[in-house]
């Protein structure tokens, strides 16, 4: 199973996130997280890393509905976009809601995911 929803861009890392945070936010979902990984290691670790942004993606009617459908689904929120630098390139990649029909046998859940991964895909197009 693809877990992830990418697209390659010709832009900057710096434009990829303000354009994604964008784009989500038209699709009704906020950012309550952000890690920046490359950052982290550096303090943590003291070693140098690709630059690489983590974005907890929320969309709170989706996440309430999933809360109510199964209370464990909070193990697999917020939806996380990625934004990072491979080979001179900028990379966005969005959790693929559809994953959530491999773990879960709960039909809402199916529901909720098919109806999240729509958005998460226009998201992605959008970019």
């Amino acid at each position: 199973m693809n877990y992830g929803i990418s697209k390659t861009l010709d832009i900057s890392y710096e434009q990829a996130i303000e354009k994604v945070t964008e784009e989500l936010k038209k699709q009704g979902f906020g950012i309550l997280t952000t890690i920046d990984v490359k950052e982290t290691l550096k303090k943590k670790l003291d070693v140098d890393f690709n630059k690489y942004i983590i974005l907890g993606a929320c969309n709170p009617p989706f996440a309430y509905e999933a809360l109510k459908a199964e209370e464990q689904i909070g193990l697999l929120l917020p939806c996380n976009v990625i934004v990072y630098k491979k080979e001179g390139k900028t990379v966005v990649s969005a959790f693929n809601p559809a994953a959530i029909t491999s773990l879960s046998d709960n039909k809402k859940m199916h529901e909720l995911s098919v109806e999240l991964n729509a958005l998460m895909n226009k998201v992605i197009d959008s970019l």
